[in-house]
């Protein structure tokens, strides 16, 4: 005789299996078996977008893929790389820019958590707006999940203003719907105002 309780408990859904052997009906009352747990992890899909423009940027994007891989989640699409002058600061070197698809099984929140301590590990410092940036490393979309906290907005406010973002991501999924705007990528890259060339290098 064999038996299930399934529950679902986020962000995990947790089965409970109970089995009983076959034993001789003298047998009133057999020992019970022990019951086994598996965890069925719900993972999630983050687009986040890479950019650097100190030192080697194409070196600074795979070490920091590298590291996403390792402290975050698998890697299952990444857009080509794009050169696009510095925006909001044009006086500092051209950016190089990318945008990944990451499954994970972390909260928005650790994920944050983790893509802020591999820029540190990295060199990346806060001290003026709009720097130069060694590595930087935003999170686009997690899921469909709109989240506006002090610490954390997603979607990110600005993908419909930034082309250097509109481009990459609208390589990778051009018909996803912004779960904000309720616009595709492709949609909100025709009409974004931005006039910065966005060149794919790689």
């Amino acid at each position: 005789m064999y038996g299930y309780i399934s529950l679902n408990i986020e962000p995990f859904e947790c089965i409970y299996y109970q089995a009983y052997p076959a034993y001789p009906a003298y047998l009133s009352f057999p020992p019970q078996l022990p019951i086994f747990t598996f965890l069925k992890i719900q993972m999630k899909k983050v687009y986040f977008l890479l950019g650097s423009n100190m030192g080697d940027s194409t070196a600074q994007l795979a070490l920091a893929r590298k590291k996403i891989t390792q402290k975050i989640g698998k890697i299952t699409r990444m857009s080509s790389l794009y050169k696009t002058a510095a925006w909001g600061n044009t006086q500092q070197p051209d950016f190089i820019n990318q945008v990944i698809i990451v499954e994970t099984h972390l909260s928005p929140e650790t994920t944050l958590e983790s893509a802020l301590a591999i820029e540190s590990s990295m060199g990346r410092t806060r001290l003026v707006k709009n720097e130069p940036r060694v590595i930087d490393i935003d999170i686009l979309f997690f899921n469909k999940t709109i989240i506006e906290t002090q610490n954390l907005i997603v979607p990110h406010p600005f993908i419909q203003e930034r082309n250097f973002v509109l481009t990459p991501l609208n390589e990778l999924s051009p018909k996803m719907i912004h779960p904000k705007l309720k616009e595709t990528v492709n949609a909100l890259k025709q009409k974004c105002a931005d006039k910065l060339t966005v060149t794919k290098i790689v």
